[in-house]
């Protein structure tokens, strides 16, 4: 079934009761009700109103800066510096405020009672109101001759949904809306954004991280934002997903995928961003963090779907966790010189946790295969099981060769025991890393994971140590990572969210553009003779007069005062041969093209040269 709403469409699955129809189909328009008291909402709340404080405090400091690099009295310097004392203060306890918000993971994980590793999602960026209603129709009227007053409605229904994506839903629809927004923003450049002018309009848009406000006149900066909490808003939904099952976690991997292909459009199509989050360095950094969240869901799918505990199969378990080991990457771009002090501590906290744990799973899983398959071993055939043990470390394990390795059971307990023994050391590590972040210390569910694959180790560890092993445990080499899935980036598909121009009354953008110029309308009145009004017509929308010499390369906008700028070839033939014999009167407009335009300049000038010209001779015959 299908609601329709002035400009907007909105789908409903066969069965859904019509009270939530129609509460979906508000939320959807309008964005999440502000008075919603969700944890995700109260979070967005408590952002926003940091994110005007630190505003405030900047302002503050700037002021008080200018103050002091104006002023040569002493005493007011000391008055300044220590006011900016005190404003640095604060700007530093607010910006540890948000940073604690932003960390703040647990709220967008999702709620099912399965145990799994919380993800990191993206909170959205803030953004003030704009009222664009006096440029717009200033523009309507001076560009466009029309009246301004006919465009109200327009007007509205824009204003309405920029106010609506400021608060998207965190499902399709939220993201539907903030892509709706986003196309709608290229018709209004179109029509309203010509090449040498602004609309005296700022966009304000406060950094999703440090909260940090920027301005920019720019309709770019405000295409830029959108399309950035289009990736954040995927992050979010990746996170809430229920990974215990394999439909939760395929979602998750489509979520991130898009979420990375959103941040590397932006990435590659937008430059010179007036705020971090959306600079080069930590759009790439956002790019690879979700790479690794997707290869993360890729290892609980496998190890969700793999029911076979051949030996060879838990040799391809143990290097899809080394595959996500890969987040080494991941902190390696967090410590660049651009990105290091932005990125929040619990960020890279929990990037080295995660780092470390995966390292630690392709041990155990490696132990678990040498020592708990020994029967699939037998059954396999020793030149298959060699081939996968030959090409599972990234270096020859110290000891008996391979093969040896493979059919000496007691040689197969001591390198799996090295494995290990490795494991438990690094899920020491990521247990300390842990308990060094505040923020990660208070998330249960992290705990209970990282506490729970070290149990297991340190038991699996117990078990296979014997009394009388007084030989001291080798050094297991690394694993060669591979994967079943290859992560892809996304890029977003801005067509899946067909849109219709709200200001399509202005007329078709090819001709009514802000790009564009024309003449004043102009009003002929044709009367019918013997071979009619004499008229050829060509093309659509509108349509073209030629071959009529004072109409050649006009275009008609309107027919006996009715508006014919959308109407087809045919209907306007249809009208002008149905007309009465008392004629019809036609609305024209000249398109000025640009060698029109380029006619006139060069007119101007030679006008404005022989002008010259006529002073210097009238100067020169007066001396």
């Amino acid at each position: 079934m299908v609601f329709a709403t002035p400009g907007l469409w909105v789908r409903f699955p066969r069965g859904t009761s019509t009270e939530k129809r129609m509460y979906e189909m508000y939320a959807f328009t309008t964005g999440c009700d502000p008075c919603s008291q969700t944890q995700r909402s109260k979070l967005q709340h408590r952002r926003a109103r940091i994110n005007q404080q630190i505003n405030k405090e900047m302002r503050m400091r700037a002021g008080a800066e200018n103050l002091f690099r104006a002023t040569t009295n002493t005493k007011v310097k000391e008055t300044v510096a220590l006011e900016l004392s005190f404003v640095n203060s604060n700007l530093q306890l607010l910006k540890e405020e948000l940073e604690e918000l932003n960390s703040n993971m647990e709220v967008y994980q999702t709620e099912s009672e399965a145990i799994n590793v919380p993800m990191i999602p993206l909170g959205l960026k803030e953004t003030k109101e704009v009222d664009l209603t006096v440029p717009l129709k200033d523009i309507i009227c001076e560009h466009y001759g029309e009246d301004s007053s006919l465009f109200e409605k327009e007007i509205k229904e824009f204003m309405e949904l920029r106010q609506a994506m400021r608060t998207p839903s965190r499902n399709e629809a939220g993201l539907e809306l903030l892509m709706e927004y986003y196309n709608q923003l290229y018709y209004l450049d179109q029509r309203f954004f010509p090449p040498h002018r602004t609309l005296g309009v700022h966009f304000h848009w406060y950094d999703s991280l440090t909260g940090v406000p920027s301005c920019q006149r720019a309709l770019a900066f405000e295409k830029g934002s959108v399309l950035f909490n289009v990736g954040a808003l995927y992050t979010q939904i990746g996170a809430r997903q229920d990974r215990s099952a394999t439909a939760g976690i395929d979602r998750a991997i489509d979520a991130f995928q898009r979420a990375a292909g959103a941040f590397n459009y932006l990435k590659e199509n937008f430059s010179n961003a007036p705020s971090l989050d959306m600079s080069g360095p930590s759009l790439c950094m956002l790019v690879r963090l979700m790479i690794a969240q997707v290869q993360e869901c890729v290892f609980e799918r496998v190890t969700l779907t793999t029911q076979d505990t051949h030996f060879i199969t838990q040799l391809q378990v143990a290097k899809e966790a080394a595959r996500v080991r890969g987040r080494v990457l991941v902190l390696q771009t967090m410590s660049q010189t651009l990105v290091k002090d932005y990125v929040p501590f619990s960020w890279a906290s929990m990037v080295q946790v995660k780092a470390e744990h995966f390292r630690a799973l392709s041990h155990y899983n490696a132990a678990v295969a040498l020592c708990d398959h020994t029967q699939s071993i037998e059954e396999g055939g020793d030149e298959e099981s060699a081939k996968a043990l030959f090409q599972f470390h990234v270096s020859t394990p110290a000891g008996p060769p391979l093969s040896q390795v493979l059919r000496d059971p007691e040689d197969r307990r001591k390198l799996g025991k090295a494995h290990l023994r490795c494991a438990v050391i690094r899920h020491e590590e990521a247990m300390r890393v842990h308990g060094l972040c505040k923020i990660l210390r208070k998330m249960d569910i992290l705990q209970e994971v990282l506490s729970f694959v070290y149990k297991r180790s340190l038991d699996k560890y117990s078990e296979m140590d014997r009394e009388d092993d007084f030989e001291e445990t080798a050094e297991a080499p690394e694993i060669h990572s591979q994967t079943q899935h290859k992560p892809d980036i996304t890029a977003p598909n801005f067509s899946t969210v067909p849109v219709t121009d709200i200001f399509q009354r202005l007329g078709p953008l090819s001709v009514f553009c802000a790009r564009a110029r024309w003449g004043p309308v102009r009003v002929v009145s044709l009367q019918r003779g013997d071979g009619g009004l004499g008229l050829t017509l060509r093309g659509d929308s509108p349509v073209l007069v030629i071959l009529q010499w004072k109409l050649e390369g006009d275009y008609i906008v309107a027919v006996d005062g009715e508006d014919f700028k959308w109407a087809k070839h045919g209907e306007v033939v249809h009208i002008l041969k149905s007309c009465s014999d008392r004629g019809v009167q036609l609305s024209i407009i000249t398109l000025h093209t640009h060698d029109t335009q380029v006619g006139v300049v060069v007119s101007l000038c030679l006008d404005a040269c022989v002008c010259v010209l006529h002073l210097i001779c009238v100067c020169v015959t007066s001396h």
